[in-house]
């Protein structure tokens, strides 16, 4: 087993399976993968209490697909994990002169001014 959280059921001792969120704005409950890490307002369900989640009457249940045997990330996952760490460690490439310096720059994006 991948992860060490428990159902978020009070009563309820087994291993979570998937995370619920609401997004009270959508009256909407999402049911997906066990999140990576717990969140503040996101609860940890077990496969039994994820299955049988109803909602009140109006709102909505979506759910994404759950694989309970899921292994953790695969050799994909890593390999755009360090690309991303790699592109986000690289220098910030020199300032073409042509450039007027309006507008500011953040990270690798730019805000220019309202000119209307």
């Amino acid at each position: 087993m991948r992860q060490s959280r428990r159902c978020s059921r009070s009563g309820c001792a087994q291993p979570a399976a998937a995370t619920l969120t609401y997004v009270y704005a959508e009256s909407t409950a999402v049911v997906g993968p066990l999140a990576t890490f717990s969140e503040p307002h996101s609860y940890d369900l077990c496969e039994f209490h994820a299955g049988r989640l109803t909602v009140p009457r109006g709102w909505e249940v979506v759910r994404h697909e759950i694989d309970v045997e899921d292994s953790g990330p695969t050799g994909d996952d890593l390999l755009a994990l360090a690309d991303a760490v790699r592109e986000a460690a690289r220098p910030e490439p020199p300032r073409n002169p042509a450039d007027d310096g309006s507008g500011t720059r953040r990270g690798h994006l730019r805000v220019l001014p309202d000119i209307t």
